[in-house]
């Protein structure tokens, strides 16, 4: 399964964000990566250039790959309504994201890998795609049999679920997606309208 797995604090570092989790590095060192990372870029980046930046950001953040990302863009143009606020609503709706926004895992990377080894149960069904689309109405859980896994308990401790368009309940373990996110309710720092112009050349 294609994925990101190359270093992560160097992105972040990048973007100035740390869009894999909290990290460290970013504190340490508040510029970008690279022999000259901490000196002023000279000249204005270009207009391609933003808006090139704000898509590889989307892809890192949800962990999606180009390819895969371009398909997702494609579905956000066939829907109604603004075709940037339909990505992120897709990409949100991805279940590696869903198990993360419930507190499950404490990273996205950490929730695909839950998905992946079968820990994640869709409806009642195993399920192990993490781009996996859910729906309105959908029940996420925990399988019964990793309901006692010590990473699930602490992740749950210390990233307790706030998404209003989830539910969820920390004694079964079990989510449910109660209506689909509204721009205002996710909280990336993701300037979509850039993608939509990027992708309109």
């Amino acid at each position: 399964m294609a994925r990101y797995t190359g270093p992560t604090s160097r992105i972040a570092r990048r973007f100035g964000e740390p869009i894999f989790g909290p990290d460290k590095a970013l504190a340490k060192k508040a510029y970008g990566p690279g022999q000259h990372g901490n000196q002023r870029r000279r000249g204005k980046q270009s207009e391609y250039g933003v808006q090139l930046m704000e898509k590889q950001k989307a892809k890192f953040t949800y962990g999606i790959l180009e390819k895969q990302f371009s398909n997702l863009f494609k579905e956000a143009l066939r829907r109604k309504g603004v075709t940037g606020e339909n990505l992120l609503q897709i990409c949100e709706m991805r279940l590696d994201n869903v198990v993360y926004r419930l507190g499950i895992a404490p990273t996205r990377r950490a929730a695909r890998q839950l998905v992946t080894h079968r820990h994640i149960t869709v409806n009642g069904e195993n399920v192990n795609v993490p781009s996996y689309a859910l729906k309105v109405g959908d029940i996420v859980s925990v399988r019964e049999r990793s309901k006692s896994l010590e990473a699930i308990a602490n992740s749950m401790i210390a990233n307790p679920s706030q998404m209003e368009w989830l539910e969820f309940n920390s004694e079964t373990k079990l989510g449910k997606v109660v209506a689909a996110p509204e721009r205002i309710q996710i909280p990336e720092n993701i300037k979509e309208q850039l993608i939509v112009e990027l992708y309109s050349k």
